[in-house]
């Protein structure tokens, strides 16, 4: 296998120390226990776990409505202490037990009461619901369990392979559904053989990842491509020390603060969830001046200093970074968040956001520009993938003036496509996409 060159020995940054000092309870209850890279995975891990674990809260950006749900990967060699990311599990644990043994005994319920009158018909009885959502999954499962999720699910894994296998078979390649998801976009599935149909208005879905660089040119495959800007990115190539204090006591403790604080947000969880209404957050008119002024240096200095490909990784941070500051003002606001109550950002939050997504988007960076040269361009990535797996050129001609792309354009791309091995002539006319294609 190919060796992956990355970081080009940069090393990357560290999250400030301030930023510690000043985080929510639950946060830094959960941070304090850790250092250095540990305590940033701890950190990155964490919010994105609560990102699934805060219902009924919203907040306008762009004139689009925005949940607190966000996406992450922790990039590292092995044996570099990344698997800490899975103690951010705990927080989400106790939710996704409840919601399944509800959803199992709505279930037993329903075939009991059939049994009685004699019905064996169980496909109209509640289905399983859950919380935490497993990456080796089908297509058409990950519907199935969206739709029935009002309020979220997350994949926590800790191997990225096991998502890259699933992105590369024809019946669990849901790269599209994550993409989608990451904006609430609405999904649709209808499948005849089955008589499937999931219509989705608003899908909320969390992502945590770990691996190695080889695992993320397996998952990614393109610096271009349009799931890697959706992502948090922290990576760092160090190796972690023997840890000599395997047997502490401290090491026993650290996961019961985990679930001591997995208890705070499952009471919360439950609390908001029993909201009649919506609670909106938002920015204040100054930090709004503000964030606006500090994405426009920020967009100013990677067109003057980096690959303008990179813009849309940062446009995404600024989605990012209000779920961050929303994230952390609900939890500064666990104890006094009331319905009908806007959550206005304290401006504690405000900056912590930032200042945590200016580090973060450091990383992005550093790993966008430590792969190859892409395949695919995000545009052509979205053309490629609006057509079927197996398609003609004249549906992609049709399908390009749709997209207002020249027939002479799609030929082009057709033909690029072909000496890159990005789709594989099937017959004359008519091509499959590689199903190593993410």
């Amino acid at each position: 296998m190919e060796e992956v060159k990355y970081n080009n020995g940069i090393v990357n940054e560290m999250i400030d120390d301030k930023v510690y000092q000043l985080l929510p309870s639950v946060l830094k209850n959960l941070t304090d226990n850790f250092e250095e890279r540990e305590r940033d995975i701890v950190l990155t891990s964490s919010l994105t776990a609560l990102s699934v674990c805060l219902p009924n809260i919203f907040g306008q950006y762009d004139s689009d409505k925005v949940y607190p749900n966000l996406y992450s990967m922790i990039i590292a060699p092995a044996a570099s202490g990344k698997g800490v990311m899975n103690k951010s599990r705990i927080l989400v644990n106790k939710i996704h037990i409840r919601l399944l043994e509800l959803s199992r005994q709505k279930q037993h319920q329903c075939k009991d009461e059939k049994k009685k009158g004699k019905d064996r018909d169980f496909e109209n009885c509640p289905s399983p619901e859950i919380k935490i959502l497993p990456a080796n999954i089908s297509t058409a499962e990950m519907y199935s369990y969206l739709s029935r999720s009002e309020n979220g699910l997350i994949m926590i894994e800790s191997e990225a392979d096991t998502m890259s296998i699933m992105l590369n078979n024809d019946w669990s390649n849901y790269s599209d559904v994550l993409r989608k998801a990451f904006h609430h976009e609405p999904l649709s599935i209808s499948r005849k053989l089955e008589n499937i149909f999931v219509d989705i208005k608003e899908p909320k879905l969390s992502l945590l990842l770990s691996g190695t660089p080889q695992q993320l040119k397996s998952l990614i495959k393109s610096k271009e491509n349009g799931l890697f800007s959706r992502f948090i990115v922290y990576s760092f190539d160090e190796v972690s020390e023997f840890k000599t204090d395997l047997f502490s006591k401290k090491i026993a403790d650290i996961n019961s603060i985990f679930e001591k604080e997995g208890l705070k947000i499952y009471d919360y969880y439950g609390k908001l969830k029993e909201l009649n209404s919506e609670i909106e957050f938002s920015f204040t008119h100054l930090q709004n001046k503000t964030f606006i002024k500090e994405f426009e240096i920020l967009h100013e200095k990677i067109i003057n200093e980096h690959s303008h490909s990179f813009l849309s990784n940062l446009r995404r941070h600024g989605i990012i970074c209000f779920r961050i500051a929303m994230i952390l003002s609900a939890l500064r606001s666990v104890n006094n968040i009331m319905e009908d109550q806007k959550l206005i950002c304290k401006n504690i939050d405000f900056v912590l956001a930032l200042r945590i997504t200016k580090k973060l988007l450091k990383h992005s960076l550093v790993t966008f520009n430590s792969f190859d040269d892409s395949f695919l361009s995000e545009n052509d990535e979205q053309f490629l993938f609006s057509l079927p797996s197996t398609f003609s050129r004249a549906e992609a001609i049709q399908k390009g003036e749709t997209l207002g792309i020249p027939k002479r354009t799609v030929d082009d791309k057709l033909s690029q496509w072909k000496k890159k091995k990005i789709i594989i002539p099937v017959k004359h006319g008519e091509y499959r996409r590689d199903r190593k294609m993410v």
